[in-house]
């Protein structure tokens, strides 16, 4: 069983929905990113996304195209994060999965990024811009690597299609709860938890929700129907806001402590 799946295993039999947060590796410097990642699994984080910087992330809001040009203008490269994952994966036990784009993944070579991957410590990959027909090579290598390669759906997924990628990603599925692009939102669309419902009734596969989700007050809503709740832009604001990196450490592990909070079942009255 992977990482992956036993962390999804131990929260259903908590009665628990994931918590995954994001930050872009590099921003605002590999050191710090360390320092974030090990705080966000201290405040309670169940699994977490490390973004890889690229010069022209379509699938991201103006809040992490930021956070990419300033992990880019600090040399981050692929290959460094993998560097800082396998400093990771020495201290904490959360899994980690790399975001990102198909370039640098490629540039690498399927192969290569794979037995990368996994000697690294690396658990898990989404590529937001490579459906699994044209990613096959890389997510086939991915598989054979021991790293799970998770794909992606949206509202305008049809039935068919969302049957194909619950049964061909590995990890979960994650849902992306809006049209358009990465950014912190007011409100969650309307017809968000029947759209995940619709998912839910093909296979049971973990769908995690992402892409917008801005409060606790979302999370505890998504919590509700689906297995887990992406939180990405609203973190990367407050490293963007913080005048110092001890205080974006601070502020990213409080925000994420409300969060894992809001995932939790409420407590039962006495």
């Amino acid at each position: 069983m992977s990482r992956i799946a036993a962390c999804f295993e131990q929260l259903r039999t908590r009665g628990e929905k994931a918590l995954v947060p994001y930050v872009t590796a590099g921003d605002p410097d590999l050191g710090t990113t360390e320092a974030l990642v090990l705080a966000m699994a201290e405040a309670g984080a169940d699994l977490i996304e490390l973004g890889v910087p690229f010069s022209d992330p379509i699938a991201d809001g103006p809040t992490i195209q930021r956070a990419s040009q300033r992990a880019l203008e600090r040399a981050t490269s692929l290959r460094r994060v993998l560097e800082l994952t396998k400093r990771l994966r020495a201290r904490t036990e959360v899994p980690l999965l790399l975001m990102g784009h198909a370039n640098p993944f490629y540039a690498m070579g399927p192969t290569g990024f794979a037995a990368a991957a996994a000697e690294a410590g690396v658990d898990g990959v989404i590529v937001a811009d490579l459906p699994p027909e044209e990613g096959a090579d890389l997510y086939g290598a991915a598989e054979k690597a021991g790293v799970d390669g998770v794909l992606l759906a949206a509202p305008t997924t049809t039935e068919a299609r969302l049957r194909f990628l619950a049964e061909r990603t590995r990890g979960f599925l994650y849902y992306v709860s809006l049209t358009g692009v990465t950014g912190a939102r007011a409100a969650l669309a309307a017809d968000l938890a029947a759209a995940v419902g619709r998912v839910k009734a093909l296979s049971d596969v973990p769908v995690c929700v992402g892409f917008g989700v801005s409060t606790p007050e979302h999370a505890r809503e998504i919590a509700r129907f689906a297995d887990g709740v992406v939180v990405g832009s609203a973190i990367v604001e407050r490293i963007e806001r913080a005048r110092t990196p001890d205080e974006a450490v601070d502020s990213v592990a409080r925000f994420v402590a409300e969060l894992k909070a809001a995932t939790r079942p409420a407590p039962k009255p006495r």
